[in-house]
């Protein structure tokens, strides 16, 4: 509840507006009954002419109309605030979800994270608006029910002094008893949305493999995990309900019982049994509306702490103090100072299915290399091996455990993120094509100019299918790029890497859709128009990597290779078997 008490506090004076609203409004209509009590005991009993009954038919005309009006006005200013805080949260869980570290990232899982965004802040916008709302008529009905009973019939109202404590204990034991059922279905409810999404992504895959069956039966096992979790915590809430109707009605037939006798008796009105009977009612409602308060309290809690959980988070990959860095290098350089990484390296051994104390494999064991400013890497290796690690290192999604990495000859790890980020263009093995025009594709919210952004489609071989289309830079990408070719979505991303003239260009398997011709072309390119940026180009074909300045090949996160082409030929029995794998003559370009 911190969270949510955090985000609402900016708006503490519209709330206490609200509240103030709220409990006129719910005084104006406990007042109601008994209006009415005093117009049937007392106004027609005495009246001489009409006059009397219709000028207080018009007070309770009047109070339903200030009811209503009040009731209005304070609805509409709750969902103000309930929206405004709520988009607040949504805001704040979305840059910090931008500024997680790879670590954090691995660790709450981005299924897990859209959750959060999205049925998390739900539940936390219903409870804040419901709580502005129903919690002050609630208990104001419930209370102030009670009171106004006891000042017409004390013994009867005896009768709910009664039962009252008891079904308020119910709810809120039942209540406590929910919080934790609640954060079990946001688990489930994580790894439903994990199922769908890996589905849907996949999509293509499954119709291909004709798997559609099997994948709707693995979806409809969470959903029904989910389902289950769900009503379990949902049947244990609801308990209160019908138990508190039980207690109310059998109260009810008390009051009618114990009234009929009295009124018989001449020690009670009739006007007064029926005033009790709405305000039973009344307090009916009091106190199932404290049962939906207590049960979307419930939710909220459960939601507003995996919320903070993510908000809270402290950002990792700040700058360090200098007393920590290691000492700068060559200016210009890019330095792997033996480094040692490896994603879980604080995670217990079990939860990977080892025991503790076996030591895992690292995804880069001892890995040291140098490229000068303007010079040129190639990084090959099988599947596995760690080379887009490199990269994850280089832009420090995450810090290495042993050695230094070093950008523009400075430990990474004295940079400022957007510092560190503007020097790079990357091509990612798996890059995403948004759902924009070409033009915000490649310019991305950036300052690129039109004749660099064209100058960046000639060298990375797209300008010539950008310009076919009628509206070409402004013609529209579809999700993901589906309306693109394989080989089209790698040019339009080495367009934006290239687009920025950066200082360091990154491409991991970039060229993997291109044709050996385009390949080489786009190589050509980068080397006349691009030579001054430092490239590292991470490949599973010889050809993307043979005019590289120097070579590295990794096995199994070590390093088992380095130097030219002609080198790693004579020196390296692994490349030279991909060599002799992938290329013949005619290929070598």
């Amino acid at each position: 509840m911190k969270l949510i008490l955090r985000y609402v506090r900016p708006y503490r004076r519209l709330i206490l507006t609200v509240m103030a609203i709220k409990l006129l409004g719910t005084g104006t209509d406990l007042l109601m009954p008994y209006v009415l009590e005093h117009l049937l005991d007392h106004v027609i009993p005495a009246a001489d002419s009409a006059w009397p009954v219709v000028a207080w038919s018009g007070v309770m005309f009047l109070l339903t109309w200030i009811t209503r009006v009040l009731n209005v006005s304070a609805n509409r200013k709750s969902v103000r605030v309930a929206r405004e805080s709520t988009f607040a949260v949504r805001r704040d869980l979305f840059h910090t979800a931008l500024n997680l570290s790879g670590s954090q990232m691995d660790q709450i899982g981005l299924p897990s994270l859209i959750s959060r965004m999205t049925s998390d802040t739900y539940n936390v916008q219903n409870f804040i608006r419901m709580i502005q709302t129903m919690g002050i008529r609630a208990p104001i009905m419930l209370l102030g029910g009670i009171a106004i009973t006891l000042t017409m019939d004390t013994g009867l109202a005896l009768i709910l002094c009664i039962m009252a404590p008891v079904m308020i204990v119910l709810v809120c034991f039942v209540s406590w008893k929910g919080i934790p059922l609640f954060n079990e279905v946001q688990r489930r409810m994580d790894m439903l949305v994990r199922r769908m999404r890996e589905s849907i992504t996949g999509i293509r895959v499954v119709r291909a493999l004709g798997k559609e069956p099997y994948e709707k039966q693995r979806y409809g096992e969470a959903n029904a995990r989910m389902m289950r979790q769900e009503v379990k915590a949902s049947v244990i809430m609801s308990l209160p309900g019908p138990i508190v109707t039980l207690f109310l009605n059998v109260g009810l037939t008390l009051v009618v019982l114990i009234g009929a006798r009295r009124v018989n008796d001449g020690h009670t009105a009739p006007g007064v049994i029926l005033a009790f009977l709405t305000y039973f009612n009344m307090i009916l409602m009091g106190v199932m509306g404290l049962n939906r308060i207590f049960m979307m309290m419930s939710k909220a809690n459960a939601s507003a702490n995996r919320i903070g959980e993510v908000i809270d988070l402290p950002e990792e990959l700040t700058p360090l103090p200098a007393e920590q860095l290691a000492e700068p290098q060559e200016e210009g350089m890019l330095i792997f100072d033996h480094v040692s990484f490896n994603y879980d390296a604080d995670t217990p051994g079990e939860a990977h299915g080892q025991f503790l104390g076996e030591e895992r494999q690292k995804c880069l064991d001892d890995i040291s290399f140098r490229v000068k400013k303007g010079g040129s890497l190639g990084v090959i290796g099988a599947t596995g091996s760690g080379k887009t690690s490199i990269i994850n290192l280089l832009m420090r999604f995450y810090d290495p455990q042993q050695g230094h990495v070093f950008v523009d000859g400075k430990d990474v790890r004295a940079y400022e993120r957007d510092e560190l980020h503007r020097k790079f263009g990357v091509v990612f093995q798996n890059d995403v094509i948004f759902a924009d025009t070409i033009r915000e594709n490649v310019t991305f919210g950036r300052e690129i100019t039109e004749r660099k952004m064209i100058r960046a489609a000639a060298d990375a071989m797209a300008g010539q299918f950008i310009e076919g289309y009628e509206d070409a830079y402004e013609h529209k990408a579809a999700i993901r790029g589906a309306n693109f070719s394989g080989g089209q979505k790698q040019r339009l991303l080495i367009t934006r890497a290239l687009a920025a003239e950066p200082e360091i260009l990154i491409m991991d398997d970039a060229s993997s859709a291109l044709d050996y011709r385009t390949d080489a072309k786009l190589r050509k390119a980068i080397r006349e128009h691009h030579g001054n940026a430092t490239t590292v180009v991470i490949a599973q074909r010889i050809s993307s990597i043979l005019s590289m300045d120097e070579i590295i090949v990794l096995h199994e996160g070590k390093m088992i290779g380095r130097g030219s082409h002609a080198e790693l030929l004579a020196s390296c029995a692994e490349y030279r078997d991909i060599y002799r794998t992938q290329m013949n003559e005619e290929e070598v370009v």
